[in-house]
């Protein structure tokens, strides 16, 4: 099983990374100090197993899960015994150990993580992310009607019972609703990361706590849209 190990704590990756020597079968391939450096290895490589840290600055554990639109088995290790309720909303989440972790739990675990690859039905091409992909859109102002293309548009924003419609030209300000105008774009290239903001997420240049860079409009990402945002960009 090749197995990567996430967490903030230099000992603590150590510790994992010993007594995952004891079983050959168990292939260590890379360790990380952080969940967003865990997510960029995971987007060019498949594994079957990750040890994560829950608590870690900027980004936890559950974040992290909820990132993977295909995650492989999760052993939790952390000090923190009040989210094992928790950790078991989550299908790829096997186990959940306890620092310090004992030899004899730690093959427990892993026996379990044997028992869950065992029953794991094999992904089928049909698993992947497809849907249908539009080249513009038409907007209504003061009864004129003007195409946009989807590839001009940066982003929109609510602004009470009209949105502004954000182009590479210029913006326009339609009345509507964000709701409406989402049903109306590619979800391949539009995704709503905060309640008054959509944005084309092929024009991001930087990505920075909690917020995106635009051109030069810093758009603000709520918490709850966050991880969908990081699973799409997986996916590049």
């Amino acid at each position: 099983m090749t197995c990567i190990i996430i967490d903030d704590e230099a000992a603590a990756r150590a510790i994992v990374a010993q007594l995952c020597t004891s079983y050959p079968e168990l292939d260590v391939i890379e360790e990380f100090p952080n969940a967003i450096e865990a997510i960029k290895f995971l987007n060019q490589q498949t594994i079957d197993l990750v040890f994560l840290d829950i608590h870690m600055p900027g980004f936890t554990g559950f974040d992290f899960v909820q990132t993977l639109k295909n995650p492989p088995k999760i052993v939790l290790t952390t000090s923190d015994t009040n989210f094992a309720i928790e950790a078991y909303e989550y299908e790829a989440i096997v186990d959940y150990l306890v620092k310090p972790i004992s030899p004899e739990r730690f093959a427990k675990s892993i026996q379990k993580v044997k028992n869950s690859l065992e029953k794991q039905p094999a992904l089928s091409a049909s698993d992947g992310y497809t849907t249908k992909v539009g080249e513009d859109l038409y907007i209504n102002i003061d009864r004129r009607l003007i195409k946009l293309t989807f590839d001009e548009i940066l982003f929109i924003e609510a602004k009470g019972d009209y949105i502004d419609v954000k182009t590479t030209k210029e913006t326009h300000r339609v009345h509507n609703t964000l709701k409406k105008i989402r049903e109306k774009l590619p979800e391949e290239l539009f995704l709503q990361i905060h309640r008054s903001f959509i944005i084309n997420f092929t024009k991001i240049i930087d990505i920075e706590d909690n917020s995106v860079l635009i051109e030069k409009n810093v758009i603000p990402i709520s918490r709850s849209n966050r991880p969908e945002l990081m699973r799409r960009l997986n996916l590049l």
